[in-house]
């Protein structure tokens, strides 16, 4: 668990990374001593903007330290999100940042391992691939057999696709600007 510091810092962290990017200047470089947020770990960063989806991009893998994968995702997330036009100069301090710290990923052979509310799905069949956070399910009140179907649609395939896929689940520890 992210100390109420730590937590402060990476959304400060990310919301310095949006607003130099849309100022055209170059991303702050920061330099963290703390041992937890230079650890590699996965993350993704969420835009909601009046309670509504605005961005939401992340890396699985802990391929970088956690404060940079957590810089990188939010300037993804309110750039580069294929859904959504870039985020604007008026809309940025509309935004609210949340901010997901992922677990290692662990691949299962059964669903029934799947607990709603505490595991994120990675879904993988072919070249599709999709990713639901933890919290997504239980903001739609979804059992985990929907939560699956949902996965799938995401990975760009059919419901139920899950039955002959691989399956990854993890949690994360989830925070934003407004629970802060």
């Amino acid at each position: 668990m992210l100390t109420l510091e730590q937590r402060r810092l990476l959304l400060n962290i990310a919301r310095d990374a949006i607003k130099a990017h849309l100022e055209n200047k170059s991303i702050p470089k920061i330099e963290v001593k703390d041992e937890i947020l230079r650890r590699p770990c996965g993350a993704f960063v969420t835009l909601n903007k009046s309670g509504q989806l605005r961005g939401c991009i992340g890396s699985l893998y802990g391929e970088r330290p956690l404060y940079l994968t957590v810089q990188e995702m939010a300037i993804e997330a309110a750039f580069h999100d294929p859904r959504f036009p870039p985020l604007s100069k008026v809309e940025f301090p509309l935004i609210e940042i949340e901010i997901s710290v992922l677990s290692p990923l662990r691949r299962i052979k059964d669903p029934e391992e799947i607990e709603v509310g505490r595991d994120g799905i990675y879904l993988v069949k072919g070249i599709n691939r999709g990713v639901l956070l933890p919290q997504v399910a239980t903001e739609y009140k979804w059992d985990k057999y929907t939560f699956l179907d949902h996965t799938c649609l995401k990975a760009g395939l059919a419901p139920g696709c899950w039955r002959e896929a691989e399956i990854y689940i993890f949690s994360a520890e989830v925070f934003s600007e407004k629970g802060i």
